[in-house]
């Protein structure tokens, strides 16, 4: 284990640093929002902007890498990023908030992709699997990190958007003071919907209402939060419980996939999401412990979903597809998060702030619907022959880009990719 993560070392440092900067910067900028009055529109915007941004960079980014090298696009992503980071906490306005959230967006992608590639160029088809996996957990841990420190600082001052500066600054120094040959050339990403469709209806389908009611709870649950009168600690431990518990339910949730019909787990898993956020609309508890308990029953479920319905789609498809199929579907759950906080936002502001959960609880019950009525349809993939299920942990918004599908071990083996791509020169 050390021999294969002591070359990759310096890159997953940085990743840390990258995450939890998003982290800090994804949870503050609602919170501090909702402290200024913003609109929940305003606020919804805000994710909208974002993801769109980021679904832009996995088709544009590359081309800026192929143009410039590696390193030079890795650090003008990175320091645009630290940039806006300061910038929104200097300048508090909506609709500068709004449009350089998208530019974000962008440059995350971006960077994500380079560290992404950085790490594929230095792996074995033996340590893939493992480099895999520390880079997942390193991803998640940034993210839940960055939003815990938001009770430590002051929202209303520009301190915790300073920490976000910092952290994206130290993410720069372990990839540019890296002394690694640079990585094979990014790969533009394309998107062909009808195959994708053809290949797995429910996936394609189900993808996309996760994509909304993730997108929706990932950029609202914050001011949802704020206008139920929780404080900011509350709201950290809230939004972080989410994802920590969804993590941990794609383990015992991949393996019942990986024994009987994935439609099953998809409806069951959406079914208990659908509920429990029906039970948070309704009854609307302001007790913070039934509050929270509601809602890491709901994470649990819901993040739970994109990789089973992943490996639902590969089980269909051929074994050399795998990246083309995830990468468009990975896509297809971005423009999901672009719908999601768009209704969501109105939807508050009509119906009050628990009505949020009003929005996912329409998404995942129409996936649940639609499962059961696949499943009537198409007979399942016999175990034998199934793919098995990727432990991703997918939060809020797309936070992997079709390059990181590169590094996963069912991705076509190393040395097929470097006879077929050429490596890339710096200069």
């Amino acid at each position: 284990m050390r021999r294969n993560l002591l070359p990759v070392l310096a890159l997953l440092l940085g990743t840390l640093f990258l995450f939890l900067g998003n982290g800090l910067h994804g949870l503050l900028l609602p919170v501090r929002g909702s402290a200024e009055g913003y609109s929940n529109e305003i606020l919804g915007l805000l994710g909208t902007s974002w993801a769109t941004g980021f679904v832009l960079g996995c088709f544009f980014a590359p081309k800026v890498v192929m143009r410039v090298g590696h390193v030079r696009a890795f650090s003008s992503f990175i320091a645009l990023i630290a940039i806006i980071a300061l910038l929104t906490g200097i300048q508090v306005d909506q609709y500068w908030w709004v449009a350089l959230r998208a530019v974000t967006g962008f440059c995350t992608a971006g960077t994500s992709m380079i560290i992404e590639s950085w790490l594929n160029e230095r792996a074995t088809n033996e340590s893939r699997g493992m480099i895999f996996s520390f880079y997942i957990s390193i991803t998640l841990i940034g993210v839940v990190g960055g939003q815990m420190l938001v009770p430590f600082g002051d929202p209303s001052t520009t301190i915790l958007f300073m920490f976000c500066g910092i952290f994206y600054c130290l993410a720069m120094l372990p990839t540019t003071l890296s002394t690694a040959a640079t990585p094979q050339p990014l790969k533009s990403v394309s998107l062909d919907l009808r195959s994708l469709y053809r290949n797995s209806p429910i996936s394609f389908i189900g993808i996309l209402l996760i994509g909304i009611a993730n997108g929706a709870y990932g950029t609202l649950g914050a001011v949802f939060g704020a206008r139920a009168g929780l404080s900011p600690t509350t709201i950290a431990v809230m939004m972080s419980l989410t994802i920590f518990v969804g993590a941990i339910m794609q383990f015992p949730a991949g393996k019942l996939s990986d024994t009987t019909d994935r439609r099953y787990v998809l409806a069951a898993l959406s079914g208990v999401a659908a509920l429990a956020a029906v039970v948070l609309a309704v009854v609307q508890p302001h007790d913070a412990y039934i509050l929270i308990g509601f809602v890491a029953l709901y994470g649990a479920a819901a993040n739970a979903l994109y990789p089973i319905a992943v490996a639902h789609a590969n089980d269909f498809a051929r074994a050399d597809d795998f990246v083309k199929v995830s990468g468009g579907l990975l896509l297809l759950f971005g423009i999901g998060t672009i719908i999601g906080p768009t209704l969501g936002g109105p939807v508050m502001t009509k119906l009050g702030p628990y009505a949020l959960f009003a929005v996912t609880a329409t998404s995942h019950g129409l996936l649940t619907t639609y499962a059961i009525y696949r499943s009537r349809l198409r007979p399942a993939v016999p175990t034998e022959e199934r793919d098995y299920v990727p432990k991703i942990p997918v939060g809020a918004a797309p936070t992997s880009t079709p390059e990181s599908l590169n590094l996963d071990p069912r991705a076509a083996p190393l040395a097929d990719v470097a006879e077929t791509e050429p490596a890339s020169q710096e200069t």
